[in-house]
């Protein structure tokens, strides 16, 4: 049927008509399964398109090492003819770790489709058909994206210094990742540079993107980068990472939650505590979040106590990918909504303090400005512990210690509500000291903001206790 179809498009000139347009094709993979139970696959999909009844090779995607859930930087640009079914097949490779070729590679299965498919529904997912007719559960789903007509390049060169040692023998391997925001607030992998090995001061190599890739042509589209910094990517289970759980002491996350948890409990009549993560890609659908529930619990992100919390974060740890990149301004406008809804009750009786965790160095500074700025008018204050070793020298500015912060706009601060600490500088230090300099601030705060609103504080006659006190 093919080849009569083929016979009778080429005698009309079917496959002779004009390109209708250029598309690129993005690929990404989720569930490939692990072959070898020593070692994750090393995962490469090579493109075909039929072409007189054969699939001929048109290109492939890089190979990316150790990986379940690829993400390819690789682009595939084609031909898009309305009038015509372009038959493309996508097989999934996982190569052999001393050969980068086919021939001594596993052959994992294959999904087939058409490029009109993938165009007419932008972003196509199939499961992978595996050797032998079986349906397996990877998953690959191509996108696609017409091209503009635009044929600019734009030529980039990134370094960095200073950056955060994850490996525990050597240096950590970086290497770095640009991403572009879409339409619909996804974000899109538009190219990785080489790894630079064993070097936490890496220089990459000078590429170029095409603006088609880049922003669409959009000179005014925003971008995030991402910096993974080596194959491990702080995985939780390996036991250089930050998060990594050990069975019988805390790791620095858990330490100075506990640390500060525990004082500010007391002062929680109901001692619920709403708790939220950032900068990783959640299930079901490992979209990346910035101000996800830590239970996963959308309508009640409340945990019981410091020891719900404690049981949350180790409880949502296998289930994440952990990402990036680090922007907190999500999760302080998240609290300053909160906020700003207690600022139109009567009694305005709470206040709310945020605590944040990271390890690393914010990379949405200006909207992070922005959004503290906007939150000192609200009853609300700000703490930022900073752990692990990264450079957090842009974390004093938040500080305010040695100036007025001011919005990107030059708007100050109604009021100084941040406090930074390095868990670095209290790491053979008790957890009270922890406490005692994190919360230093936060008192002064709170009366600040009440005497500015002109509310007094209550005295106990005047309301009932959520807990009865002891002599």
């Amino acid at each position: 049927m093919t080849d009569i179809y083929e016979s009778a498009a080429n005698s009309l000139g079917l496959f002779s008509s004009p390109c209708l347009t250029k598309v690129e094709l993005r690929l990404t993979c989720k569930g490939i399964s692990d072959r070898d139970a020593l070692s994750k696959p090393d995962p490469c999909i090579v493109l075909k398109m039929q072409s007189h009844g054969q699939w001929m090779e048109v290109d492939r995607t890089e190979v990316i090492r150790s990986c379940v859930n690829p993400t390819y930087s690789k682009v595939f640009t084609l031909d898009f003819y309305f009038e015509e079914v372009q038959r493309l097949r996508f097989e999934l490779y996982d190569i052999n770790s001393s050969h980068n070729g086919l021939k001594e590679a596993d052959f994992l299965g294959s999904v087939e489709c058409t490029l009109g498919q993938i165009i007419s529904q932008r972003k196509l997912s199939k499961a992978l058909l595996r050797p032998g007719g079986t349906v397996g559960k990877a998953i690959i789903t191509v996108s696609a994206e017409e091209l503009t007509g635009n044929d600019d390049y734009i030529e980039l060169s990134f370094s960095a210094r200073k950056l955060d040692d994850k490996d525990f023998f050597s240096k950590s391997d970086p290497f770095l990742e640009i991403y572009r925001v879409n339409d619909d607030a996804t974000m899109q992998l538009v190219y990785r540079t080489e790894t630079v090995m064993n070097n936490l001061n890496p220089v990459w190599k000078t590429f170029k993107v095409s603006l088609n890739s880049l922003c669409s042509g959009d000179h005014e589209r925003k971008l995030q980068v991402a910096i993974d910094f080596t194959a491990s990517n702080g995985d939780p289970r390996n036991s250089c990472s930050l998060h990594y759980i050990h069975p019988y002491q805390p790791n620095e996350y858990l330490k100075a939650l506990v640390a500060v948890g525990e004082i500010c409990q007391d002062y929680d009549s109901d001692k619920m505590f709403p708790a939220f993560g950032f900068g990783a890609r959640i299930p079901p659908d490992y979209k990346i979040s910035h101000d996800f529930a830590v239970n996963f619990n959308k309508e009640n992100p409340e945990c019981a106590g410091i020891q719900g919390l404690v049981e949350a974060y180790q409880a949502c740890l296998p289930k994440l990918q952990l990402y990036g990149p680090t922007n907190i301004a999500p999760i302080i406008q998240k609290v300053a909504k909160s906020a700003s809804q207690e600022v139109h009750t009567k009694e305005a009786m709470q206040y709310f303090i945020l605590l944040i965790l990271t390890d690393g160095v914010i990379t949405d500074m200006a909207d992070t400005r922005e959004a503290i700025v906007q939150a000192s008018h609200l009853p609300m204050s700000i703490i930022i512990v900073g752990i692990g070793n990264a450079d957090f020298s842009d974390m004093q500015m938040l500080d305010g210690d040695d100036g007025i912060l001011r919005s990107p706009k030059g708007e100050p601060v109604l009021r100084d509500i941040v406090q930074f600490v390095p868990f670095r500088n209290f790491k053979h230090a008790s957890p009270a000291a922890l406490a005692k300099s994190v919360l230093a601030e936060v008192p002064n705060q709170v009366v600040d903001y009440y005497n500015s609103k002109g509310i007094k504080p209550k005295v106990p006659s005047e309301y009932q206790s959520s807990r009865p006190f002891g002599p």
